[in-house]
């Protein structure tokens, strides 16, 4: 059954749908209603599931969602987590459950993917530029007055194809926008605060548009200088901070408050510590943090990040953020001592900042799982399969079998959720609980 709460989204269809043979991770040999999942009692370390399976923990899952809603809390700020990270209605809906304000995505067909399933408040995080995808948002908005949205634009010609598009398509309401100052050499945005500045006079005066907002996206400043990155986000911080002043005070922005974001996964601490500051506009300030990641975090590039934040929050949030995301396969082979072929590869997990982390083996039968020595590490992987290096001399050279069972961690979510379209949520016993789709 599932226990994380679904804020209301449309989830009924997805346990009512049948599961055909063939879903990675799944045992079955004939269809399986979704719903049902929960009541088979299939155990990741008894070899019940298919391997490689992707496992959720929900331990770790609920206690993210409630780290994130009082660290919110603390600073003033609302959570409107990147939908990227996972593209899963049951975790959107677990997040809009524990207090999120909407969900960030960064394409129109996430974002349609989202409405679908009932999400009603949306940031697209990018440029909205491509003429079927403005139409597609602005069909959305003309047909549900309930539905918001707030895009991004850095350009004039931007601001322009978006005006001429609302005039166009007789939408009663203005489009909301915010302005994105970038980071020179990196991604979109502008360039400067002056340009920034010059165009969001353009938002403000352009028919059918609204200046909502200053965005940024300080995760572009992630290096292996810790130091410097904290002092560079920060200046990057207080730069948005000043231009939503100077924009305020030459009375640029529409609707009600002044909606100010940023914040990735890696130092979103800095951001609502640096937009808590902000005070004495003309209209309420809303913070709006983005982390998607936060939510399973990981065993690798996260994890280290997470712990560098909680020794920047103090004690009261120290407890941290806890890895939720496992991906468990089987060991296929054992050619050599010190090597063993499991079998996932990079259809199954994230490779692209550090190759998966092994943290457990077990063999069916035994009581519990035995943590991999330091120095167990996996060297290569290729589409199927991963190769497991042993310590040379250490006993589970000798020990380890075929059909044991390895638990890996991983480093960088966002890569292993779109190899999935379904994993399996499961207790601190490795139970399964009820599963969660994908839709990338």
């Amino acid at each position: 059954m599932n226990k994380l709460p679904d804020g209301g989204l449309a989830l009924a269809s997805l346990e009512e749908q049948l599961l055909q043979p063939g879903v990675k991770g799944l045992p079955i040999t004939e269809p399986l209603r979704q719903g049902a999942i929960g009541v088979q009692r299939w155990n990741v370390l008894a070899g019940d599931t298919s391997f490689p399976v992707a496992v959720l923990k929900q331990s770790a899952l609920e206690h993210n969602l409630d780290w994130m809603q009082r660290f919110c809390q603390r600073y003033g700020a609302v959570l409107a987590p990147h939908g990227k990270t996972t593209m899963s209605p049951q975790l959107f809906g677990a997040q809009l459950g524990n207090g999120a304000w909407g969900i960030t995505l960064a394409t129109i067909s996430q974002v349609q993917i989202a409405y679908r399933f009932g999400v009603r408040r949306v940031l697209l995080a990018n440029e909205l530029v491509a003429p079927a995808d403005i139409r597609a948002v602005l069909h959305l908005m003309k047909e549900d007055a309930g539905f918001e949205f707030f895009a991004l634009v850095d350009s004039a010609e931007g601001v322009a194809r978006l005006s001429q598009a609302v005039q166009h398509s007789g939408l009663q309401r203005p489009l909301p926008l915010l302005v994105e100052l970038g980071i020179a050499g990196k991604r979109a945005g502008c360039r400067s605060a002056e340009q920034v500045l010059e165009l969001a006079r353009a938002v403000a005066q352009a028919p059918g548009l609204e200046l909502a907002g200053i965005e940024g996206y300080e995760g572009l400043l992630v290096s292996h200088d810790r130091a410097a990155d904290v002092e560079a986000v920060s200046a990057f911080v207080a730069q948005i901070v000043e231009i939503v002043r100077q924009a305020d005070k030459e009375g640029l922005f529409g609707g009600t408050q002044i909606l100010l974001s940023a914040g990735g996964s890696a130092y979103f601490d800095l951001v609502a510590r640096g937009f808590s500051r902000i005070d004495g506009l003309s209209r309420p300030v809303l913070p709006v943090l983005r982390s998607g990641c936060y939510l399973t975090n990981d065993h690798g590039f996260y994890h280290g990040l997470t712990q560098e934040l909680g020794e920047r929050e103090g004690a009261v949030l120290k407890d941290g953020l806890l890895p939720a995301l496992e991906v468990w396969s089987v060991v296929l082979s054992r050619p050599e001592p010190t090597l063993a072929i499991l079998s996932m590869g990079k259809r199954d997990a994230s490779y692209d900042i550090d190759l998966p982390l092994p943290l457990l083996a077990h063999r069916p039968g035994d009581a519990k799982p035995q943590a991999l020595p330091e120095g167990a590490r996996i060297e290569k992987m290729n589409d199927q399969h991963a190769y497991l290096r042993l310590p040379e001399g250490h006993a589970l050279c000798g020990s380890l079998q075929v059909g044991d069972l390895i638990g890996c961690g991983i480093s960088h979510p966002c890569t292993t959720f779109d190899k999935w379209t379904l994993l399996l949520a499961v207790d601190d016993d490795y139970t399964v609980r009820h599963a969660v789709n994908t839709f990338f």
